[in-house]
């Protein structure tokens, strides 16, 4: 049996891409990709423990630690009845005292699933955005209000999300100039992909707890893409100068044990080359599982 101290988590798919108006198509694909890659290393726990080579030691992580749950149920047809639904099930997930790892999609899920998020838990959320993309678009004739381009706007107008209890990392190149306005206009702060490569993942981290400090719960939200394209080709768009996979993971093994729930988006299979992404994500949810499993201090709140 898993000590009372450790915590479970539900993976969540979310197999939705209608909101991929700009970017690749695709995601809805990833879900099922992932899980695949995720039972390969899921197997490698025996008697409740797993041994990490980096540590040269065995980690403590139950005989539970990640059910797949299967997916939620979308609809392709309509976009508010998908978000409805993603916020039952990440609601759902936190209200029976698990963690949430969910699985999509375009990044549109970001809002829903900070929604639940916001619905399940008492205080202030936090969001911790990685993304090569700011997505603070309001709205555009192209996209609407609820595209893969609006999910952070859309979480921001949530009660108890404020800009200063969120950071986005690794956001990169260009984008509009109106969503540059809005961070400034509401001091939402950003490291972009540059600025952490040039500081690393441990400093990196110590920043986002840094600015994140005063939230009593944090969202960790990962668009793939907030990795180089050399590593993860599968996404939904390609932006050159990202992390490398292996800062990714480093990066989610430090901010596990802070997080409350986890989404990963943008996972395209269309464009992926032998799962090698998908690989990726699964990697990536796997370490956020085992490493914000254990610390006996976290009890719903911040660690």
């Amino acid at each position: 049996m898993a000590s009372p101290s450790l915590r479970g988590f539900d993976l969540l798919g979310v197999p939705y891409d209608g909101q991929s108006t700009l970017g690749y198509p695709g995601s809805r694909d990833a879900p099922e990709r992932v899980r695949k890659c995720a039972g390969w290393i899921n197997m490698r726990i025996q008697g409740g423990r797993i041994y990490s080579l980096e540590r040269n030691d065995d980690i403590e992580v139950g005989d539970n630690l990640l059910v797949d749950r299967g997916d939620l149920p979308v609809f392709p047809h309509d976009v508010l009845a998908t978000f409805d639904s993603t916020v039952r099930g990440v609601k759902g997930t936190l209200d029976a005292g698990r963690v949430p790892i969910v699985i999509g999609g375009d990044d549109s899920i970001l809002f829903p699933v900070a929604q639940g998020v916001h619905d399940a838990l008492a205080g202030r959320i936090g969001i911790v955005h990685f993304d090569a993309h700011l997505d603070l678009m309001d709205t555009s004739e192209k996209q609407g209000r609820y595209s893969q381009s609006s999910g952070m706007r859309r979480a921001l107008e949530l009660d108890r999300v404020s800009p200063r209890d969120c950071i986005q990392v690794c956001e990169r190149l260009f984008n509009f100039p109106a969503s540059g306005q809005f961070k400034k206009d509401n001091d939402l702060a950003h490291l972009s992909a540059r600025e952490v490569l040039r500081i690393g993942p441990e400093e990196t981290v110590r920043r986002v707890l840094e600015r994140t400090a005063g939230a009593d719960h944090l969202f960790l939200s990962f668009d793939i893409d907030a990795i180089d394209p050399a590593y993860a080709p599968g996404a939904g768009a390609h932006e050159p100068g990202g992390i490398s996979s292996a800062e990714a993971m480093e990066m989610v093994e430090l901010l596990a044990p802070h997080c409350a729930a986890m989404a990963i988006t943008e996972v395209n299979p269309a464009t992926d080359h032998m799962d090698q992404t998908s690989m990726v994500a699964a990697y990536l949810a796997f370490t956020f599982a085992v490493h914000g499993a254990t610390p006996a201090q976290r009890r719903g709140g911040r660690a």
